[in-house]
């Protein structure tokens, strides 16, 4: 691997950060502490910062050798690391578990925090770039919107940029790759609330009431038929009902009965027509029965969709760190994040690194890991610190080299649903 050797010198201080972080995890739009130290620590480093987009947001302003002068006819780029943790029991024992019960850094937040402050650390020393680049450091990622929080508070109005860059880690794959592609790479997040009602009454005594729950079983059976029978075959789509709640009694007819869930997709037009459909059959059916329906579809976070351009121009620059065979095509994932707003307003790319299998955890002194599985959003999860230097030579070289080049003017641009 072709690591930048002063990142690779300040690793293990970069490393305490992030195991200091990972034991003082914050909920969405709470990430005071965590913003505290990132804001102190780019100050340390002679970067200017601005605080209080979204909330507890923190962006930092490296100007190159230029002094930004190029930022003046667009040159600038953004790169975005999330901070929140999530509100879940941490298993480990080991010296930087969660020191907040109830509250655990599962995702690795408090490692993309690490390998872009790691990358801030040597922009301060050596901008080898003539433009800006813009370090985005994000709250509320896990359910809260934080990037449509700080869109809204004027991002990309206080800092223009031609193009943003996010990363995440990921379990199961071997450290030393990355993986990018354009188009959809993380789903669309969504739920929905149905409750359908009828008329309660003895359970011995059905033909009195309208019995919502064989409806509700007729509604969700029917959904299954909008994924395969409505949408095409070759586009994804998942609906999931996850809770069913009706009744108090063995011996009652219950009122109402309630349908939750979420949906998944990877296009605003299959979106469309999955929710169109799904209120249509719940209504319909339900009508059918002699009840009725109160439907509810929420949209939550967009997919995730990388600009070609942008996804091509990152797996260049990982192939000139990792080799081009471990820089791989990125699978799609159901999964849902936030960035997708970003991309909704700027062309840009989000990529994976390799986190491992979690062995990285055996070295710890004292162990204390549990030997639970390092997976997303499990109590055994922790960031693997290996990343650090990597993650943060990506960060560098991505910079220098969209700012050495200029992008094409007739490349493709987001398409908002």
């Amino acid at each position: 691997m072709n690591l930048i050797e002063p990142i690779l010198a300040q690793a293990a201080a970069i490393t305490q950060l992030r195991r200091d972080i990972h034991a003082h995890p914050e909920l969405c739009f709470e990430e005071v502490r965590t913003a505290d130290l990132v804001a102190a620590k780019l100050t340390e480093w002679g970067i200017p910062i601005h605080r209080g987009l979204g909330t507890t947001g923190v962006v930092g302003i490296v100007h190159g050798r230029d002094g930004g002068a190029a930022a003046k006819n667009g040159r600038a780029i953004g790169l975005r690391a999330d901070m929140d943790a999530l509100p879940m029991t941490e298993f480990n024992t080991f010296a930087h578990a969660s020191q907040h019960h109830g509250k655990m850094h599962a995702c690795g937040h408090d490692g993309h925090t690490a390998m872009l402050l790691a990358a801030a650390q040597h922009f301060s020393k050596n901008r080898n770039f003539d433009g800006t680049v813009y370090l985005i450091f994000q709250p509320a990622e896990e359910g809260g919107g934080g990037a449509r929080e700080m869109i809204q508070d004027g991002l990309f109005e206080q800092f223009p940029m031609e193009a943003v860059f996010g990363m995440h880690n990921w379990p199961g794959m071997d450290v030393g790759k990355f993986a990018v592609s354009p188009g959809p790479v993380m789903a669309s997040s969504n739920e929905f609330k149905i409750t359908i009602t009828g008329k309660g009454g003895h359970a011995a005594l059905p033909h009195m009431g309208c019995d919502p729950v064989p409806i509700a079983c007729q509604v969700v059976q029917g959904f299954q038929t909008i994924v395969t029978r409505n949408k095409k075959p070759v586009d994804a789509a998942v609906i999931s009902v996850t809770m069913i709640h009706a009744g108090e009694a063995t011996n009652v007819i219950p009122d109402s009965c309630e349908i939750q869930g979420t949906v998944r997709c990877f296009s605003f037009e299959v979106l469309d027509l999955v929710e169109r459909r799904m209120q249509e059959i719940a209504e319909g059916v339900s009508a059918a029965f002699g009840a009725t329906c109160d439907f509810h579809f929420h949209r939550n976070y967009p997919p995730t969709i990388n600009t070609p351009y942008e996804a091509d121009f990152a797996r260049r620059v990982m192939a000139g760190i990792v080799g081009a065979d471990n820089a791989l095509a990125q699978e799609p994932v159901m999964g849902a994040e936030d960035f997708s707003y970003m991309l909704l307003e700027k062309p840009g790319a989000y990529c994976f690194i390799a986190n491992g299998d979690g062995a990285h955890r055996a070295t710890y002194e004292g162990g204390g890991h549990d030997a639970g599985p390092c997976t997303l959003h499990n109590p055994h999860y922790d960031f693997n610190d290996e990343l650090i230097p990597l993650g943060g030579t990506y960060w560098v070289r991505l910079a220098e080299e969209w700012l050495a080049h200029e992008p094409p003017a007739d490349r493709p641009m987001p398409v908002k649903g």
